[in-house]
């Protein structure tokens, strides 16, 4: 793969990271840029990559570490250029899709177009035994974006653009792709989620999984998270995926200038549930959101409640009023 090519000597860092959970001792943020800015462009030999990633994988990450990974990570991006118009742009990272329950992101990023915010969604295209939000806006007609002038495009005709971590962030993509060959997650799977690709202040949508990332992520947006890149919303995912549960909204927290405020409280559970699709496969749910989005059946109040929130902080962020006045309480 790139052994050939290895010019960045890891043993030290290994040495530190690879004692285990308890033992290891963590990167500063300086050490962790260094480091993932190699492994970006190629420079560590297989060896020390695959030890990397293992050592990773066991330890966990700290804030400063997903700290520097970030500034390496959007350091290798091409951004998307400033926007114009009254709402902040909004990213929507969107890589598990959906095994039992209909994937909603497309219904969330089309209210959110629609209402004039623009939205890209970045994503993988396929996932086996998964339906991505890829293959349900192909099945809607919208299709990936080939290039920043097409993702500018979308933003034009209210349309949220979605467009594949391989042609957004390459280098990233093939740190993914090593999944394949090592057969575990590694810290790009949460980079990728909590990526601002936009030039111009952005709001973030973030989902997590494991409750020990709801602290992790918490601390990092509040401490670690440059402040000049925008705000982000965290909430826990549906089977992953940043669009709020139909049937039982998820808490979510809103982070903006260092300042953490609870935006939307977790519903309790209810008896009535919510309209959903028939099934959770692309067309069928590609169907259902033409529905939604056309009055004929209602929008689940949870989502709808996230898109208003959504569209509330993406405005006070583009008229860069500050504080926490224009949010409302859930």
């Amino acid at each position: 793969m790139n052994n050939s090519h290895a010019v960045f000597q890891a043993a030290h860092i290994i040495k530190n990271i690879g004692r285990g959970k308890k033992g290891a001792r963590d990167m500063e943020r300086e050490e962790a840029r260094a480091v993932y800015s190699a492994m970006l462009n190629k420079e560590v030999s297989d060896l020390e990559l695959g030890a990397i990633l293992l050592a990773m994988r066991i330890k966990g990450e700290s804030v400063q570490e997903i700290g520097g990974f970030m500034d390496a990570a959007e350091a290798s991006l091409t951004l998307v250029p400033p926007v114009a118009g009254e709402f902040a742009p909004i990213s929507i990272p969107s890589y598990n899709g959906a095994r039992k329950l209909a994937n909603l992101t497309p219904l969330l990023a089309m209210l959110l177009a629609r209402a004039g915010a623009p939205v890209l969604v970045h994503g993988v295209a396929h996932d086996p035994g998964r339906v991505t939000t890829a293959e349900i806006f192909a099945a809607m007609g919208v299709q990936p974006a080939q290039s920043l002038a097409d993702v500018q495009s979308g933003f034009a005709q209210q349309l949220p653009s979605f467009m594949p971590i391989e042609l957004l962030a390459p280098k990233m993509a093939w740190l993914l792709s090593l999944r394949r060959i090592l057969g575990v997650r590694s810290s790009t799977h949460t980079l990728v989620k909590i990526l601002q690709p936009f030039a111009d202040p952005a709001l973030r949508l973030v989902s997590y999984t494991h409750p020990e990332y709801l602290d992790m992520l918490g601390e990092y947006f509040r401490t670690a998270a440059p402040v000049a890149r925008g705000d982000a919303f965290l909430m826990r995912g549906t089977e992953g995926e940043t669009v709020a549960n139909a049937n039982r909204g998820q808490q979510i927290d809103w982070f903006h200038q260092g300042q953490r405020t609870v935006l939307v409280q977790r519903d309790a559970p209810g008896d009535e549930r919510a309209i959903m699709p028939d099934a959770a496969d692309a067309a069928t749910t590609a169907a259902w959101i033409g529905r939604a989005l056309r009055g004929e059946v209602p929008v689940p109040a949870p989502i709808e409640q996230q898109v208003a929130q959504c569209l509330l902080v993406s405005k006070q962020l583009r008229a860069n009023t500050g504080g926490n006045d224009g949010a409302q309480q859930g």
